[in-house]
C-alpha cells in the first residue's frame, strides 16, 4: 500500500514537472495515438488536451518529418523507423490556421525486448526567437541606413565632390582622414565609408578622442590586463581589438597627446597592439578612419602633432565644406529635417515661410548642419501651423536679420535693436496678442522669461484683468 502511494506521488510530481516546462511535450502510444499533452503544447498548438488525446500527430500538420510530409500510415513514420529525430526545425499548423515555427525532437520508447511501445516528442517554440532576430536585423538595417549616402544630403558641386571621395575611400583599404568643422557630418561620412565597403559586415567602432584623459584613452584604445592600474579588476579588450576585421573611427584625432600619438603610430605601422600592463603583442586587422575639426598640418608645423603620424593618417583625405559654402543645399536639408520631425512628433508641417527662409539663408551657420537641424527641431516646438515662420526660429538666428512687419491695427513694436520696454508698450502688446506672452516675446525679440520679468517688475498680472 505504501509503495502504491509513493508511486502515485511520483506520478503527480512527474506530471507537474512536465506541465511546467516551457517546451511542448506529448507522447504517442504504440498505435501512434496521442496519449499525453502538456500545457505548453496547448499554448503552442492551440489544441486542448481533450481535443488532442487519441488523435495522431497529423493533427499538427507538420510540414516536414525527416525531410518529408507527415505520413498517413504509422508504419511509414520516420520516428518508428529510425527511433529518433533531433533538432528538426519545421512548421506546425496552429488551430487558428497560422504557421508556428518549432524545433522538434523525438525519441522512440522501447520495452525490454526492444519493441517500440511509444514515442516522446518535444517542441521548442521559435516564435519569440524569430521576433528577436527580426528586430536585430531591423536594427542593423536602420544603423546601416543611417550612414547610407541618402542621409548625407546635398546636390551642390562641393557635396558631389564629397560623395565621389566617399565612393573612392569605400573601395580601398587606405587610412582616411576626414577634415571639417564641427557639425558638418564627419561621423556620417565615416559611417558611409564603412557601410559601403567590403568591411560592412564587420564592426564599426567609434572613439571620441577628445572626451577622455590620456590614461583613460590609452585603456580605451588598447585595453588592459587585470591589475594594470587601480580599478583594473579584470582583463579588457581595447577598441582596436573589438574592431578586428572592421573599421575604427577616431573622432577628434587632433586632441590626442604625444604619448598616444606614439602608440597609435606603432599600431598603424605594425598592425598590432599591447594591452596596458602587458608586453604581449596582439595582431589586429583594422581600417582606420580619423576625423578632426582642427588644421592638423598647422599642428604639425607648430610641433604639436607628429609629422609621421599625420602622413600615416592622411593617406586619403576628405574635406567636408562648412554649410556657408554650399547654402544651395539648405532647402534640401530643411526638407529632410522637417520630414524627420514630422515622423517623430506626429505634426504635419510642410515647409518654411519665405521670411524664415530669408533669415536662414542669410545666417552664417557656425554650427553647420547640426545647428540647422537643431534650429528646425526648435521651430517644431513653437510652430502651431503647417508652416514654420520666422518667429519659430531660435532667437540668435533671427535676431540680427529680421525686422517685424507692421500689420494693420497692430501697435508699433520696438525693433530688435531696442531690447528695453516701457510698461505702456508692454500692456499694448499684451492686448494686441491676447495676452499670449510667447507671441509678445517673438514680436520684440526677447525671451518669454524676459517678458515675465517685466510683468513682475511692473506688477502686471499674468492673466488679463476681468472685464
Amino acid at each position: 500500500m505504501a509503495f502504491k502511494t509513493h508511486e502515485i506521488w511520483n506520478n503527480r510530481f512527474l506530471n507537474l514537472i512536465i506541465d511546467s516546462m516551457a517546451d511542448g511535450v506529448f507522447t504517442l502510444d504504440a498505435k501512434g495515438r496521442i496519449s499525453s499533452w502538456n500545457a505548453s503544447m496547448e499554448r503552442i498548438s492551440g489544441y486542448s488536451s481533450t481535443e488532442a488525446l487519441g488523435q495522431t500527430c497529423r493533427l499538427l500538420q507538420f510540414n516536414r518529418c525527416f525531410g518529408l510530409e507527415c505520413p498517413g500510415n504509422l508504419s511509414e513514420c520516420g520516428i518508428f523507423k529510425h527511433g529518433q529525430a533531433k533538432n528538426d526545425e519545421c512548421m506546425l499548423c496552429h488551430k487558428d490556421g497560422r504557421d508556428v515555427s518549432v524545433i522538434k525532437n523525438a525519441r522512440a520508447v522501447r520495452d525490454e525486448n526492444g519493441v517500440i511501445i511509444g514515442v516522446v516528442e518535444t517542441l521548442t517554440d521559435l516564435t519569440e526567437l524569430k521576433k528577436a532576430r527580426r528586430k536585430a536585423e531591423e536594427a542593423a538595417w536602420r544603423l546601416e541606413e543611417k550612414h547610407h549616402f541618402g542621409n548625407i544630403i546635398g546636390k551642390s558641386a562641393a557635396m558631389r565632390q564629397v560623395f565621389t571621395a566617399i565612393q573612392a575611400a569605400a573601395a580601398s583599404h587606405a587610412n582616411i582622414l576626414i577634415e571639417g568643422q564641427s557639425g558638418t557630418g564627419k561621423e556620417l561620412v565615416a559611417g558611409a565609408i564603412h557601410f559601403n565597403s567590403a568591411l560592412k559586415e564587420n564592426p564599426l567602432v567609434t572613439v571620441n578622442c577628445s572626451a577622455l584623459s590620456e590614461s583613460l584613452l590609452e585603456s580605451e584604445l588598447f585595453g588592459h590586463v587585470k591589475g594594470a592600474f587601480t580599478g583594473a579588476m579584470r582583463n579588457r579588450k581595447g577598441r582596436f581589438e573589438e574592431a578586428h576585421g572592421g573599421t575604427v573611427f577616431l573622432d577628434e584625432i587632433g586632441e590626442i597627446s604625444p604619448f598616444i600619438q606614439v602608440k597609435l603610430l606603432r599600431v598603424l605601422q605594425e598592425r598590432e597592439v599591447e594591452r596596458v600592463g602587458e608586453s604581449r603583442k596582439r595582431k589586429i586587422n583594422i581600417r582606420v578612419v580619423a576625423a578632426t575639426h582642427r588644421d592638423l598640418h598647422d599642428l604639425v608645423r607648430k610641433g604639436h602633432f607628429r609629422e609621421d603620424l599625420y602622413y600615416r593618417l592622411k593617406v586619403f583625405p576628405i574635406k567636408i565644406p562648412p554649410l556657408r559654402e554650399h547654402k544651395e543645399d539648405i532647402p534640401l536639408l530643411i526638407n529632410h529635417f522637417i520630414k524627420g520631425q514630422n515622423k517623430m512628433t506626429g505634426k504635419t508641417i510642410g515647409s518654411v515661410s519665405q521670411a524664415a527662409m530669408r533669415i536662414i539663408l542669410d545666417y552664417a551657420w557656425p554650427g553647420n548642419v547640426r545647428e540647422l537641424e537643431n534650429a528646425i527641431e526648435h521651430a517644431f516646438v513653437l510652430c502651431s501651423d503647417n508652416q514654420i515662420d520666422a518667429f519659430d526660429l531660435p532667437l540668435e538666428i533671427r535676431q540680427m536679420h529680421y525686422e517685424p512687419l507692421q500689420a494693420e491695427k497692430t501697435p508699433a513694436v520696438p525693433t530688435r535693436s531696442r531690447k528695453k520696454l516701457v510698461k505702456t508698450q508692454l500692456l499694448t502688446l499684451l492686448d494686441a496678442c491676447e495676452w499670449n506672452k510667447a507671441e509678445v516675446a517673438r514680436r520684440v525679440g526677447l525671451s518669454r522669461t524676459a517678458i515675465w520679468k517685466y510683468m513682475k517688475k511692473w506688477e502686471i498680472p499674468l492673466q488679463p484683468p476681468s472685464s
